[in-house]
């Protein structure tokens, strides 16, 4: 058992090598006595490692003491449930079936057999909240992973990638080859917990008739409204969602922290005008929102500068203003900045979905309705509290502080050193998942995947192609491409603030 810090706040546990059902059953063991620990938030088991999330900083030794002292190898692992899921095989619900029919020479009843007729372990939750990755599948179906990915892969879609099998709980795009469809509902927020699998549970598929497919049922939405009609939306803008600071505690079940993208302009805007931290506020990009007051309120912007005018006046930054009914917010011209905040006395009302109000939307999670807000949305705002000056963040220069990942061993000697000293450009492909550098190719000291791991906000990914990926806060909560370094947790805010074609430099600190 190796521990490895990945970051400041959290910790690395490799417990073995492959994928094998021994080893899962000492990960399992392995994360029950890590999730005892006083100090740990959350833990994250997947395959043959359990990462480790901290409340507090924490000396790895007194981890790796931790783990000694504890009955692993012989300890018996907790007992998962299991569960038989039925699915409608072939036809418009499972597309691909004659493709991986062709591809094993089978007939497509006989590849269904085979599915049908093992009984899979759930290794481990990511990709998209409550994604379960089961394994493993017969050699003789291990279809590969498609050649492009689909757009748009319906919930409820059970697939196979080589060696494993899988269910999309949403519609997220999706390379995997599609052979059924299940009705039951793989994740659903308002339930405890809220995916439906978890790591170290048994699956077997049973085939269902494809006239007796129903749909899966939809989330639950919180029943309930608070506060008052307070703005409505002229205009959408091209990614304005409500956000506050975040998730906590169901990253194992695959769900991403997300909370604002730059913490310290978010934490100032709510002081502005009194809220507390957590208050949810609006997060927004250029091309910036168009907004109406519908009754009399106080704000706040923070953040990128797109020279906010209140019916033609300017706002000042981070100061509270009055925003009076009938007044319109406009955003006149992209000054600098990537994401600003707009805090509103009282904060914005939303249901609370697993304990935060931010928006997720590749699923549907959280804020207004799961989505980015459009025209004619009407925003509600709870009880104002007094509104307080504040402070704007101290603002910094220079480059974007890291540390050193966990899989420097999978990179060629002193590519940390050259990483730091080699200026990127972030690509225009970058958004609230991870920002895309464009530089210099990062080269692996061996194959450029690895075998999946849990992830964090600030992890720097280098793929294959060697062009290394910086995960954001909508960042997956799990990752197959090796880290080779990790930007410090004060600093994601003001990676954040870059532009796409902007440059880029990185420094040990």
């Amino acid at each position: 058992m190796r521990v490895v810090p990945f970051g400041p706040r959290a910790v690395l546990v490799h417990v073995g090598d492959g994928i094998s059902p021994e080893v899962l059953s000492r990960v399992l063991v392995v994360d029950r006595t890590l999730r005892a620990v006083p100090g740990v938030a959350e833990t994250v088991p997947a395959y043959a490692s359990v990462l480790v999330l901290l409340d507090r900083p924490m000396d790895v030794g007194e981890l790796e003491r931790r783990l000694s002292s504890a009955p692993i190898e012989g300890g018996t692992a907790p007992a998962g449930e299991s569960h038989e899921v039925p699915v409608a095989y072939g036809g418009v619900h499972g597309p691909d079936l004659g493709r991986v029919a062709r591809w094993a020479d089978l007939s497509e009843d006989q590849v269904v057999a085979l599915h049908s007729g093992t009984e899979y372990l759930v290794y481990m939750l990511g990709f998209a909240p409550g994604f379960p990755y089961m394994g493993t599948v017969p050699e003789r179906i291990a279809a590969p992973r498609l050649p492009q990915p689909r757009p748009r892969v319906p919930t409820g879609s059970v697939g196979i990638a080589g060696g494993a099998t899988g269910i999309y709980p949403a519609p997220t795009p999706g390379g995997w080859n599609l052979i059924g469809r299940t009705p039951l509902g793989i994740f659903d927020p308002a339930r405890t917990p809220p995916a439906l699998l978890e790591v170290g549970d048994r699956v077997r598929f049973v085939p269902i008739p494809p006239e007796s497919f129903a749909e899966p049922p939809p989330p639950r939405v919180p029943e309930g409204e608070e506060g008052r009609p307070a703005i409505v939306v002229l205009q959408g803008g091209l990614c304005t969602t409500v956000q506050d600071l975040g998730r906590v505690g169901h990253r194992r079940h695959g769900v991403p922290p997300s909370g604002a993208m730059d913490s310290g302009s978010f934490l100032c805007a709510n002081a502005a005008v009194g809220n507390p931290p957590e208050a949810a506020a609006l997060e927004f990009t250029w091309p910036a929102p168009v907004l109406e007051a519908l009754v009399d309120l106080t704000i706040a912007i923070v953040g990128a500068d797109f020279a906010a005018e209140i019916d033609a006046q300017p706002v000042p930054p981070a100061r509270p203003v009055r925003w009076r009914r009938g007044q319109v917010l406009r955003f006149r011209a992209l000054r600098g900045g990537m994401w600003a905040y707009l805090a509103v006395a009282g904060g914005i009302a939303v249901p609370v979905v697993l304990g935060s109000r931010s928006t997720y939307v590749r699923s549907g999670l959280g804020g207004f309705a799961g989505r980015k807000l459009r025209t004619g949305d009407v925003l509600r705002v709870g009880e104002a509290w007094a509104a307080t000056p504040a402070e704007l963040p101290e603002a910094q220069s220079g480059p974007i502080r890291v540390l050193p990942g966990p899989h420097l061993d999978l990179f060629p000697s002193g590519a940390l050193d050259r990483f730091v000293n080699t200026p990127y450009t972030l690509s225009h492909r970058s958004d609230r998942t991870g920002y895309r550098l464009e530089g210099p190719p990062i080269p692996h000291a061996g194959p450029g995947e690895i075998l999946s791991q849990g992830m964090i906000p600030g992890a720097i990914q280098v793929p294959p192609t060697g062009q290394p990926i910086v995960l954001m806060r909508d960042g997956p909560t799990t990752g197959g491409y090796p880290v080779l370094a990790v930007v410090c947790e004060e600093e994601i805010g003001r990676l954040s603030q870059n532009r796409p074609h902007k440059t880029i430099r990185f420094v040990l600190g």
